[in-house]
């Protein structure tokens, strides 16, 4: 039987790479093939930043409180189902069961602080800081975020930046270590059933040459 290929999540929906290389994702305790990766291409990459980058500005001038409503809902959805999500940690990074519990509980509490946004993203002003000048801080998102994460913490390393950045009104660009990428894929399973718009959140995956494309996009 054909081992499964795993998709990347572009604009809204998930999608098979028509990458010429994909690599074997194992279980680190029985070696059996879990799924094949595909090193997505600079194209696809360049697809994914385009949607990213046209899905901007209108989750930029989407309220802050109203964003958040769909972090609770994330949030909630990563708590049903975090059981489950730590299985695919276990199985495709080999940490005990418990630990990927943990991991995922971690995950879920960046998820809580990220809910409270609309408070921690506020500037500041101070009359007077120095003779007839009075300084004003504004905290605005700045674009199309990416965050390339290791093998080691699936579930938790990804979640320490994607509801910030997320809920501060960027879009996101997630390119999980090409030996654990099923979890990634399982957090955009949650994200599109949170109900996200499209583009706000990506998975694109391979290695190198897709860490590379996504380094030198100008949209990100």
């Amino acid at each position: 039987m054909a081992t499964e290929q795993l998709a990347n999540y572009i604009n809204g929906t998930f999608q098979n790479s028509q990458a010429s290389e994909f690599l074997d994702v194992r279980n680190p305790a029985t070696t059996e093939t879990l799924v094949r990766v595909p090193v997505t291409p600079r194209a696809e990459v360049d697809a994914a930043a385009q949607a990213a980058l046209a899905a901007w500005d209108g989750w930029r001038r989407t309220p802050a409180l109203e964003r958040i409503q769909y972090m609770f809902r994330l949030k909630n959805l990563l708590e049903e189902n975090y059981k489950d999500i730590a299985r695919v940690i276990t199985q495709e990074c080999g940490k005990t069961l418990a630990e990927a519990e943990a991991e995922m509980r971690r995950g879920i509490e960046n998820v809580e602080v990220a809910c409270g946004i609309p408070t921690l993203m506020q500037g500041y002003n101070n009359e007077d800081i120095a003779s007839g000048i009075d300084e004003h801080m504004i905290r605005q998102p700045v674009g199309v975020v990416a965050a390339i994460t290791p093998f080691n913490f699936p579930g938790m390393i990804p979640l320490w930046f994607l509801p910030y950045a997320v809920a501060c009104g960027n879009c996101f660009i997630l390119k999980p270590s090409e030996k654990v990428p099923m979890t990634s894929a399982k957090l955009a399973e949650m994200i599109d059933r949170a109900g996200f718009p499209k583009g706000v959140f990506q998975v694109v995956n391979g290695s190198k040459e897709t860490v590379d494309a996504i380094l030198d996009h100008p949209a990100v």
